[in-house]
Protein backbone atom coordinates (compact mmCIF):
# COMPACT_ATOMS: atom_id res chain seq x y z
CA UNK A 1 0.00 0.00 0.00
CA UNK A 2 1.49 3.42 -0.94
CA UNK A 3 1.69 5.97 1.45
CA UNK A 4 -0.60 9.10 0.34
CA UNK A 5 1.17 11.36 2.53
CA UNK A 6 4.20 11.10 1.15
CA UNK A 7 3.04 11.54 -2.50
CA UNK A 8 0.25 14.73 -1.63
CA UNK A 9 1.77 17.80 -1.90
CA UNK A 10 2.82 20.37 0.72
CA UNK A 11 0.30 22.70 1.96
CA UNK A 12 -0.58 25.91 -0.15
CA UNK A 13 0.21 28.18 2.96
CA UNK A 14 4.02 26.30 3.19
CA UNK A 15 4.61 27.31 -0.42
CA UNK A 16 2.81 30.61 -0.57
CA UNK A 17 3.88 31.71 3.24
CA UNK A 18 5.97 34.68 3.31
CA UNK A 19 9.01 32.85 5.01
CA UNK A 20 9.23 30.83 1.92
CA UNK A 21 9.43 33.45 -0.42
CA UNK A 22 11.86 34.87 1.82
CA UNK A 23 14.13 32.27 1.74
CA UNK A 24 13.91 31.63 -2.29
CA UNK A 25 14.17 35.80 -2.42
CA UNK A 26 16.53 37.42 0.11
CA UNK A 27 16.52 40.48 -2.29
CA UNK A 28 13.98 41.52 -4.60
CA UNK A 29 16.35 41.20 -8.19
CA UNK A 30 16.53 38.02 -7.74
CA UNK A 31 12.96 37.47 -8.36
CA UNK A 32 12.02 40.60 -10.05
CA UNK A 33 13.94 42.22 -12.44
CA UNK A 34 13.10 44.79 -14.71
CA UNK A 35 10.51 44.85 -17.14
CA UNK A 36 11.47 44.46 -20.71
CA UNK A 37 12.67 47.10 -22.57
CA UNK A 38 9.76 45.64 -25.56
CA UNK A 39 6.52 44.07 -24.46
CA UNK A 40 6.39 42.15 -27.92
CA UNK A 41 9.31 40.86 -28.52
CA UNK A 42 9.17 37.88 -31.61
CA UNK A 43 9.77 34.40 -30.72
CA UNK A 44 11.94 32.65 -33.64
CA UNK A 45 11.91 29.10 -31.52
CA UNK A 46 9.96 28.18 -34.72
CA UNK A 47 12.77 28.90 -37.22
CA UNK A 48 15.08 26.69 -35.00
CA UNK A 49 12.54 23.55 -34.89
CA UNK A 50 11.29 23.78 -38.65
CA UNK A 51 14.76 23.58 -40.54
CA UNK A 52 15.54 20.73 -38.35
CA UNK A 53 12.38 18.76 -38.61
CA UNK A 54 12.40 19.54 -42.13
CA UNK A 55 16.31 18.64 -42.59
CA UNK A 56 15.85 15.27 -40.99
CA UNK A 57 12.69 14.36 -43.18
CA UNK A 58 14.71 15.26 -46.42
CA UNK A 59 17.85 13.22 -44.71
CA UNK A 60 15.75 10.41 -44.27
CA UNK A 61 14.34 10.37 -47.58
CA UNK A 62 17.83 10.95 -49.18
CA UNK A 63 19.20 7.87 -46.58
CA UNK A 64 21.36 10.47 -44.24
CA UNK A 65 18.80 11.94 -41.77
CA UNK A 66 22.11 13.56 -39.45
CA UNK A 67 23.25 15.23 -41.81
CA UNK A 68 19.98 16.44 -43.09
CA UNK A 69 19.35 17.52 -39.16
CA UNK A 70 22.59 19.16 -39.30
CA UNK A 71 22.04 21.05 -41.88
CA UNK A 72 18.91 21.71 -41.05
CA UNK A 73 20.51 23.07 -37.44
CA UNK A 74 22.84 25.46 -39.06
CA UNK A 75 19.91 26.97 -41.58
CA UNK A 76 17.79 27.50 -38.45
CA UNK A 77 20.66 28.78 -36.26
CA UNK A 78 21.33 31.52 -39.15
CA UNK A 79 17.62 32.23 -39.40
CA UNK A 80 17.37 32.65 -35.31
CA UNK A 81 20.20 35.11 -35.39
CA UNK A 82 18.38 37.01 -38.66
CA UNK A 83 15.20 37.02 -36.27
CA UNK A 84 17.23 38.34 -32.83
CA UNK A 85 19.35 40.94 -35.39
CA UNK A 86 15.73 42.80 -36.78
CA UNK A 87 14.05 42.39 -33.52
CA UNK A 88 16.83 44.20 -31.40
CA UNK A 89 17.02 46.64 -34.45
CA UNK A 90 13.43 47.14 -33.87
CA UNK A 91 13.80 47.25 -30.03
CA UNK A 92 16.21 50.04 -30.86
CA UNK A 93 13.74 52.55 -32.75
Amino acid sequence: MINRLRLSAPPREWVNGSSTMTLLAPTPRLCHAAPMASPDPVAGGFFLVAPIVIGFVIGVIRGAAMEGALIGAVIGLALLAIVWLVDRRRQRQ
